[in-house]
């Protein structure tokens, strides 16, 4: 059963299911590569001293706590954050240890829009902003095509209030 199949309704489908974009992961994937390249030309260096194997380990203690801190954590966020619309409500879950989320009916989203920067343009991703009924609006950023999002749950939140029209 694929994410997030069992948190829906009987009479509700997905139709958006999208991580944030991948350009939040291009800072760690950099940190990755300055650790493993620094790392090794310090090992280098020191390889014919007497004190080089002290050096290594402190070397790969150290690495292995920047890689895991700065790399594997960031891309563990990345895949445990979720933005779903489905035909009922918008939902965001995230979070690796302690989860949260946030669930939205589409009869209380009175807009979307959505906000493009130059950097943004070039990736193909944005910052999508809800406003609901009651709240302040919400702002999801970098999320993937977030135009052709922005424009399906207009509509998702269109056919409710047809939906909606029709039963009242």
């Amino acid at each position: 059963m694929a994410y997030p199949d069992g948190l829906l309704h009987d009479d509700e489908n997905v139709v958006v299911h999208k991580h944030p974009h991948w350009k939040m992961l291009l800072g760690p994937v950099l940190v990755l590569f300055v650790v493993v390249g620094g790392a090794s030309y310090l090992a280098a260096l020191v390889a014919t001293t007497p004190w080089r194997l002290p050096v290594w380990i402190a070397l790969g203690v150290v690495g292995l706590v920047l890689i895991v801190w700065f790399t594997l954590a960031p891309l563990a966020r990345w895949r445990t954050t979720h933005f779903v619309i489905t035909t009922h409500r918008l939902m965001v879950r995230e979070g690796v240890f302690t989860r949260s989320g946030i669930d939205i009916p589409m009869w209380r989203i009175n807009s979307v829009r959505f906000r493009r920067g130059l950097v943004d343009r070039v990736f193909g991703c944005g910052t999508l902003v809800v406003e609901s009924a009651s709240d302040e609006p919400l702002e999801f950023d970098d999320i993937p095509q977030v135009e052709q999002v922005q424009t399906l749950l207009y509509r998702e939140v269109g056919d409710g209030a047809e939906h909606r029209a029709q039963e009242g």
